[in-house]
């Protein structure tokens, strides 16, 4: 992997960005003291990078009739390409699936899963999820609050001295 230079500039521009990602550049330009065309750089530079990688609006979930957030832990049966594959593949149809990652521990595959209700919850375990080829167990919880959450990634480690075995190198100017 090649080593991506960030400096303080690229820094306050992507912490910008994911609080409000719909900024203009004038508006970014002047939070960061940049003219609108270096904040256009910048960003075509950093999309080119892979750091940012996309744009999105957040949306209210509850708002939207989404009343429920539940997390699975998912067991396989057996592990092994095809059977995760077709997993994967599987969730990935699925919009209520919201956030899929394969975690170690005693589990497999953990989900985020939102849904309009409780009926509708359960429907999604027994019809779908537990009829996926490959699933031993299914082991949930329901949020009963949101607490915290965020999409913004912390950056403050980026201001640190790198270490040898980082990707992205901080650069100062």
């Amino acid at each position: 992997m090649s080593k991506i230079t960030i400096d303080r500039y690229d820094l306050a521009l992507l912490d910008a960005l994911q609080r409000k990602g719909n900024a203009t550049n004038a508006t970014l330009g002047e939070q960061i003291r940049l003219s609108a065309s270096q904040i256009s750089r910048r960003i075509q530079r950093l999309e080119e990078d892979g750091i940012i990688t996309g744009y999105v609006a957040q949306l209210a979930p509850a708002a939207l009739g989404l009343g429920v957030t539940a997390f699975a832990q998912v067991i396989l049966e057996r592990h092994g390409d095809s059977t995760s594959d077709a997993f994967e593949s599987a969730v990935a149809t699925m919009p209520e699936v919201t956030d899929c990652f394969s975690v170690s521990g005693d589990a497999d595959y953990m989900l985020r899963i939102v849904a309009p209700d409780l009926a509708a919850f359960s429907q999604l375990m027994m019809k779908q999820l537990l009829r996926l080829p490959g699933v031993a167990r299914i082991k949930t919880s329901i949020a009963l609050q949101t607490v915290k959450q965020t999409h913004a990634l912390p950056l403050d480690h980026l201001t640190q001295p790198s270490k040898p075995r980082q990707r992205v190198r901080y650069a100062e100017g």
